[in-house]
């Protein structure tokens, strides 16, 4: 029942931020965007208890996503506001990255199929945005190239979750990390290389199903075998 009732206010939020997006309505922009992690953070905590510390590390790094949000909502045009929120998202990933871990610790022994082949095609795709980057970067070179290490490693921790929980939490939470890879690239992509049109509804519908994806198979998860708290 809560899986139905929170998906459905996420998805008139969702809407209704793409909407503020496409039409670029600033003041509906303000009423809704604050409200995409909310929503995930409520659902979260109505279903968890956050008994466990995957869950806590989830809840914690959702808080520094939407403090993110908020930062990029007041930008304005102000690069700090830019990189405080940059600062952000990049705790919110090791939250993440923290949370994948104790699935690894669950189960340490367990080899991942094509893990290498997964690190490897990661790395060539963000190693060859940065370069790709790097020339219109200015001082951003180095806080960009770290951002892009640690949503690569987030990414690869969520493949590495393989076979050490329940295929269906493995999925979408591994969805999840691809369209937050998704979204951050098409964001570089248009802040710093060229305009990308209606680059707001993709960057918007990308993180949004992302977080609610993590979320979901957040929720969803069951280890394998038990070694840690769940």
């Amino acid at each position: 029942m809560k899986t139905k009732l929170f998906s459905f206010i996420f998805l008139l939020v969702f809407v209704v931020q793409l909407y503020a997006e496409y039409a670029k309505n600033t003041a509906l922009n303000y009423f809704s965007k604050p409200l995409i992690v909310v929503i995930l953070l409520i659902w979260l905590y109505l279903s968890t208890n956050l008994k466990g510390r995957f869950h806590k590390r989830i809840f914690t790094g959702l808080i520094f996503a939407w403090l993110g949000d908020l930062l990029l909502l007041l930008q304005n045009g102000r690069t700090s506001f830019f990189i405080f929120s940059l600062i952000a998202f990049l705790i919110c990933h090791i939250f993440y990255i923290r949370a994948f871990m104790l699935d690894h610790k669950s189960n340490p022994n367990h080899k991942t199929p094509y893990f290498l082949w997964a690190v490897g095609a990661f790395a060539i795709f963000c190693s060859g945005l940065f370069f790709y980057l790097q020339p219109h970067l200015g001082p951003l070179q180095f806080p960009v190239l770290m951002y892009a290490i640690i949503i690569t490693v987030m990414a690869i921790m969520a493949v590495n979750r393989y076979g050490k929980v329940n295929i269906f939490s493995f999925k979408i939470i591994l969805y999840g990390a691809l369209c937050l890879l998704l979204s951050d690239s098409i964001l570089a992509v248009d802040k710093f290389a060229q305009p990308i049109p209606q680059s707001g509804v993709l960057i918007m519908a990308t993180y949004m199903i992302a977080q609610y994806l993590i979320v979901y198979g957040t929720i969803e998860r069951k280890l394998v075998v038990t070694r840690t708290e769940v």
